[in-house]
């Protein structure tokens, strides 16, 4: 077995101590079921390092490194509270309250940050919030919520990959859930209560990052089409997005005690910076999947458009390489709706387009569409709650194996035929719908202007004279297209030919 000894992201439990956890190991965590468990830490080279779990010791020596690990057999869902206690010469560390359940990694930026307490039915879910069996690791990180203006100096020095991240496990309650991503509440909610399995979620969003920054530098560096993003200074790279570069230069640009590397200062948004601090770490903790909201910050130039579903494809490879689980699950949300000249919105279609493609070039995803809560003037709609019970929609279907529509409706191919255009979808349901009621809308034949289209069962059909090239659906940056399936689910935006 080949493990992962990352000296970065460790937990004193005392000024003087000696013996350190990873951060990721605390009180109240939730660890993955029917793999191997590893628990892992760092402590003074030669020493003893004894660990207690489920009634089973394992002893390690320290290595020259520092670093120390060990394996447990793999264990199955338990809600029944366990302790880890690590002993190495007087020190003496336990955590408590540890489960055994499925973990789930939420990455992406503020969209899967947006805490509850901001989401739209946080007031009535409060009284449905305590959840023993839901538990949470939602650190807070350096800069966080600190915008268009130069980062203090407590921020700039912990700008290094040991200190960005800062957080504890906790439980799911009405105090703790209010800063628990909305997105992973509800979904995590979702499937343990259809499952009657804990659930753990580590959420390492970061408002605005790229996705470069999800990234190990490593790969993009050994990436043909993607090395120029991790070559020279980060904030000149033409490579990178413009506005991310626009928001690094306002936070870190000149200062000189800024922690840093060949391609310049330190910053949330840095390629593989986000990887350093807050994957790479945990790579020997085994997890169920991935759930994936980003994408606004890489909407913004045609070049990054185009680019996206190759790099999102490096991203995931890597990912399921470092785990390896080569088909981990992968489950993105979809950009929503907006109208908008901030976030240059007339590029959102092509990357709502470029997002469905996904689905072919990664298997074992799926794709939430939510273009139906976007709001017209604001990137971040406060519906998360069907956001979240949509991703848990795929994993249901998808790794827990239930008899439940995962998505709604998505293309499958057009047809044209004696003066008709037949469509047929996937994920169809009983029949096709519209959400209001109303004759659907949303369907072109250039991308700009409505053509007539009607339901037969579960098909499109379109009348008209002459074949066109492509047939399009909810082309609009803030889309009123309302076609969905029987389940209610909405159709994604598309650009398909005409065959």
């Amino acid at each position: 077995m080949k493990w992962f000894l990352i000296s970065i992201f460790f937990l004193p439990f005392s000024v003087n101590a000696q013996l350190r956890l990873n951060k990721v190991f605390t009180d109240n965590m939730v660890l993955q079921r029917d793999k191997p468990v590893h628990i892992w830490g760092k402590g003074i080279p030669g020493k003893n390092v004894e660990v207690t779990f489920a009634n089973k010791k394992r002893n390690t020596k320290v290595k020259i490194d520092s670093t120390w690990i060990v394996e447990f057999a793999k264990q199955k869902e338990n809600a029944a509270a366990k302790s880890i206690i690590i002993k190495s010469g007087n020190e003496n560390v336990e955590l408590k309250n540890i489960l055994i359940g499925d973990v789930w990694l939420c990455i992406g930026q503020s969209n899967m940050e947006w805490p509850m307490v901001k989401e739209m039915y946080y007031k009535e879910e409060t009284a449905k919030s305590f959840q023993p069996l839901l538990r949470f690791f939602n650190p807070t990180y350096a800069g966080k919520n600190t915008y268009n203006v130069p980062f203090t100096d407590s921020i700039i020095q912990n700008l290094t990959a040991e200190n960005f991240y800062k957080g504890q496990w906790q439980n799911c309650d009405s105090v703790s859930f209010k800063t628990m991503s909305a997105v992973g509440y509800y979904f995590g909610k979702e499937i343990m209560t259809t499952q009657g399995i804990p659930i753990g979620l580590i959420n390492i969003s970061i408002g605005g990052a790229p996705l470069e920054s999800f990234i190990s530098k490593k790969t993009l560096r050994n990436s043909r089409q993607f090395f120029e993003k991790v070559k020279g200074e980060w904030l000149t790279n033409d490579a990178l997005p413009v506005w991310i570069r626009e928001r690094g230069s306002q936070n870190i640009s000149g200062i000189k005690d800024c922690p840093k590397d060949e391609n310049g200062n330190n910053h949330s948004y840095k390629p593989g910076f986000a990887y350093q601090s807050g994957i790479e770490p945990i790579i020997n903790l085994p997890i169920k999947g991935i759930l994936c909201y980003q994408g606004e910050s890489n909407a913004q130039e045609v070049e990054r458009v185009n680019e996206y579903g190759a790099l999102s494809v490096l991203m995931v490879n890597d990912f399921r390489k470092k785990w390896k689980q080569p088909k981990l699950p992968f489950y993105y949300v979809q950009l929503s709706s907006i109208d908008t000249v901030k976030y240059k919105g007339h590029l959102w279609p092509q990357f709502r387009e470029e997002q469905r493609k996904l689905l072919k070039l990664i298997p074992n995803s799926g794709m939430v569409v939510c273009s139906d809560v976007g709001l017209k003037n604001d990137v971040h709609p406060t519906n998360k709650k069907d956001v979240g019970l949509r991703l848990a929609r795929w994993a249901l279907n998808n790794t827990y194996h239930s008899n439940i529509i995962p998505s709604g409706p998505l293309p499958l191919e057009a047809k044209y035929k004696n003066g008709k255009i037949v469509i047929t979808f996937q994920y169809s349901g009983i029949s096709l719908l519209t959400e209001d009621g109303k004759p659907v809308r949303g369907f072109s034949t250039d991308g700009i202007n409505d053509c007539q289209a009607n339901i037969k069962n579960k098909i499109i059909v379109i009348s008209i004279k002459e074949k066109p090239e492509f047939i399009y659906y909810g082309w609009r940056s803030f889309t009123n297209a309302n076609l969905v399936n029987s389940e209610k689910l909405p159709a994604s935006t598309f650009k398909i030919k005409v065959q």
